[in-house]
């Protein structure tokens, strides 16, 4: 009824306008470009435009609310087309733009245009996407978040609904590269468990990022110490003319943004935000979030940016996040938690996350330019287990009071990380590019963690162990790559090749390093927007360094003798081929085909199933004993993408994979990977309807079908003597979670008025509460006789947001 009374309100409210405005830049050494045309389009075909000015700045007065499409165009350079770009009355939209070079002559008769959804790294040729801010609050089910809207892409997939763990290609979630600003992040979630790349909630909140973007596999130099996939973030810049507000209640956190210019003869300019999290309502609502426990975080962001002379550019920036959750089994009957892999226990569990930095961004001219950047982090992840007899559980609370609760487990890892990147881009000419640069990591790491062991005799009283230090490591290490890459492109623009090595130092040990690795990309235009690309490259990735140094049982008057320090890179060789045809001027066709050897995997000597690759998703650390790289791998499949982007208000997106992810363990046999789902179909749609002048209603649903995760017959003995779910070792792999599918959609209410603009949204995930199974839970002396429990995922998740922007001072209409 609130919906229909806001959308009835403003049905003969007067057509409201905002301003647009932005930069324009080229795209190599990002240097302003003067004279380009800024067209607005409007949906009737009326046209509106301007020029930028000498330091790239355009401005175009008076574009109605709603999305809308833009154009821009400067000889000897590619047009550059958008479609969807949001434009409210309570926020100035505000656009920077790269505008890639062509070396085509100027009496050439052939259009090129960049078109939607293309990365602006011209290096990168293959297995690329670009994503925007908007398409990650459009996809319904993404949460606004970017690992959930890329697993929607053709050859990822989700790992699980509890997290936002991403599978590429079949390959392990740790496999992708989080950068961020050009500086490798740790793992930007809440409820970071070592060793994993992601968790149930992203740190990275989608209203202060930029277009980014994302790869998934062969990619170019200039990164590294990644097998799967990357992801390029960048932070957007605070609006340097007036002062805005935005503040959003919803079910995962109630959220303020404030954003506007430190001085406006200069330009600078702030943007700051801060999230609490507001899960406790699900509880008021009986709604499952996984857990019985309440999780808490918090986190925010700032970036200040200040533009110098002659187009160089200074920024500070951060981000930080901090999560706890207590899970009291003590007090819940037969320990039903998705977060809790044992049944008893009391878990008290935190995480930290913080990354500050600064960039530097150095145009020499249209061709040159120089851009650097230095960082510190830190993740800090803190765990305490409390013990209690099972056999306690259903009596009084008396037992708490007389010391029944036994501290058996106590762990804090800790790494700090500082960072620094450069490179040193030159165009000799619109043919030939050279980038030069190199990123160094500098790791110092605390890893403490001490545990008692639980004996369960027959017939007796359960006693504990002493406590027994399993890590006990402060050291630190440094992760050098340098890289060079070059492009050229023919005259006709037709062709592009792209050339590139890097290297990778980790001096933690002798076996990690790769003196060279090679890149290849190059791509054919074959006319009538169809085009041609491979690429192929090697690449590695050192381990979870909190791996190195575990001790396990080999233990030596309580100084754990670190099994692994010695351990090597993984490493892997990709190649890729694609297919791209841009049928329409909004509408496109993709496939690629791909074939991928991992090798120098971490195996165990003796003949087993185990392989670290099946590592890396779920809220356990690993325990391995001595390992050696000798694991082999293999993926291959077939990608295809049909997409409309959103233009005459709706778009859809079909993605599609089919693939094979094997590996073979010391025991020689070849199986199948954790994630090898072997299939994956999405399909995304929406449509915008127009309520009036300024108020529009998003219709849209997302129905996604894959293949089961793999896993072994449990072994019950095993998993007794345990305490936990063991697997019959030969069966690992052999055994195929049931097809995992969902349907979800999303409704969305926005309307504008004067100086301020709404929108309602609700993401209705897995709206027919469909059952996929999520793994198995260990259970001692369940009512069922079977210790070993199935345990679900996610069932109907309705998400709730209110979001408000407003102006905070004046100008515009």
């Amino acid at each position: 009824m609130v919906l229909l009374l806001t959308a009835a309100s403003s049905l003969y409210a007067q057509q409201l306008t905002q301003t647009v405005r932005g930069r324009v830049v080229d795209q190599d050494s990002e240097f302003p470009l003067e004279g380009v045309t800024a067209v607005f389009i409007a949906p009737d075909g009326r046209v509106q435009g301007a020029y930028t000015a000498e330091d790239g700045s355009f401005r175009i007065e008076k574009v109605p609310v709603g999305r809308q499409s833009f154009v821009f165009r400067l000889l000897g350079y590619a047009e550059v087309r958008l479609d969807n770009i949001e434009v409210t009355s309570g926020k100035e939209t505000i656009l920077n733009i790269p505008m890639a070079p062509t070396a085509m002559s100027m009496d050439s008769v052939e259009i090129v245009a960049q078109r939607n959804g293309e990365v602006s790294n011209e290096m990168a040729k293959v297995s690329a996407r670009q994503f925007s801010v908007v398409e990650t609050d459009l996809y319904a089910g993404s949460r606004g978040e970017p690992a959930r809207m890329a697993s929607n892409f053709a050859g990822v997939q989700g790992a699980d609904d509890s997290r936002n763990d991403i599978v590429v290609r079949g390959n392990t979630p740790n496999g992708v590269l989080w950068r961020l600003e050009g500086i490798n992040i740790p793992n930007p979630n809440h409820f970071a468990i070592p060793g994993t790349g992601g968790g149930p909630v992203t740190i990275l909140n989608n209203k202060f990022l930029a277009n980014s973007d994302f790869y998934t596999g062969a990619f170019p130099a200039q990164y590294g110490n990644g097998i799967s996939g990357a992801f390029d973030l960048r932070m957007r810049n605070g609006n340097n003319e007036r002062h805005e507000l935005s503040a959003q209640l919803g079910f995962l956190g109630t959220e303020l943004m404030a954003e506007g210019p430190l001085s406006k003869e200069s330009g600078a300019s702030y943007l700051a935000m801060y999230r609490y999290s507001t899960l406790a309502l699900f509880g008021f609502l009986n709604i499952n979030v996984g857990t019985d426990a309440i999780p808490r975080y918090q986190d925010g962001a700032f970036r200040l940016n200040f533009p110098l002379k002659s187009g160089a550019n200074l920024s500070f920036w951060g981000i930080g996040g901090m999560s706890d959750i207590d899970i009291i089994l003590s007090e819940s009957e037969f320990g039903e938690d998705l977060y809790a892999a044992d049944s008893d226990r009391d878990q008290y569990f935190g995480s930290n996350t913080g990354v500050v930095g600064m960039t530097y961004l150095h145009p020499i001219n249209t061709s040159t330019s120089f851009k650097a950047g230095l960082a510190a982090s830190n993740q800090r992840v803190d765990a305490y287990h409390e013990y209690f007899p099972p056999e306690e559980r259903e009596t009084d609370s008396l037992f708490l009071t007389q010391g029944r609760l036994v501290p058996i487990l106590d762990y804090t890892f800790s790494e700090t990380k500082y960072s620094a990147y450069g490179h040193f881009t030159k165009r000799f000419s619109p043919q030939h590019t050279l980038q030069v640069g190199v990123n160094a990591d500098l790791y110092q790491w605390r890893f403490i963690d001490s545990v008692r062991r639980v004996e369960l005799p027959t017939g007796g009283q359960a006693y504990t162990s002493p406590w027994q230090t399993r890590w006990d490591a402060q050291e630190g290490a440094l992760l050098l790559q340098p890289y060079a890459q070059y492009r050229y492109k023919s005259r006709n623009d037709r062709f592009e090749l792209v050339t590139g090595v890097t290297s990778l130092l980790f001096t933690l040990n002798e076996n990690s390093f790769s003196p060279l690795e090679p890149r290849l990309g190059m791509s054919y235009s074959l006319g009538n927007g169809q085009r041609l690309s491979f690429g192929t490259g090697l690449h590695s990735q050192i381990q979870s360094t909190y791996l190195y140094y575990y001790g396990g049982a080999n233990v030596i008057n309580n100084d754990p003798q670190e099994y692994n320090k010695g351990m090597g890179l993984n490493k892997s060789i990709h190649a890729v081929l694609g297919y791209d045809w841009a049928f329409a001027k909004d509408m496109r066709l993709k496939a690629e085909t791909y074939y991928q050897h991992l090798y120098d995997l971490p195996i165990e000597p003796q003949p087993s199933s185990f392989s670290l690759i099946n590592a890396g998703a779920g809220f356990a650390r690993f325990f391995p004993g001595p390992l050696v790289n000798e694991g082999i791998g293999r993926n291959y499949g077939v990608e295809l993408t049909i997409e409309k982007f959103f233009t005459r208000g709706y778009y859809f997106l079909l993605t599609g994979s089919v693939f094979d992810a094997k590996y073979q363990g010391s025991d020689g046999i070849w199986r199948n990977t954790t994630f090898n789902g072997q299939y994956a179909f999405n399909a995304l749609f929406a449509k915008a309807f127009k309520l009036g002048e300024n108020t529009i209603l998003d219709l849209g649903g997302k129905v996604t079908t894959a293949g089961g995760r793999w896993y072994g017959d449990p072994d019950v003995d095993a998993s007794f003597l345990a305490q936990e779910v063991i697997f019959v070792d030969s069966t690992f792999g052999t055994v195929q979670f049931r097809p995992y599918s969902r349907v979800d959609v999303r409704v969305a209410l926005h309307w504008n008025r004067p100086k301020v603009s709404h929108e309602i949204a609700f993401d209705l995930i897995n709206v027919f509460g469909i059952q996929n199974l999520l793994g198995f839970t260990f259970v001692r002396d369940h009512p069922s006789g079977n210790p070993i429990r199935e345990e679900y995922q996610l069932g109907f998740f309705p998400i709730f947001y209110y979001k408000i922007d407003f102006k905070a001072g004046g100008g515009g209409r």
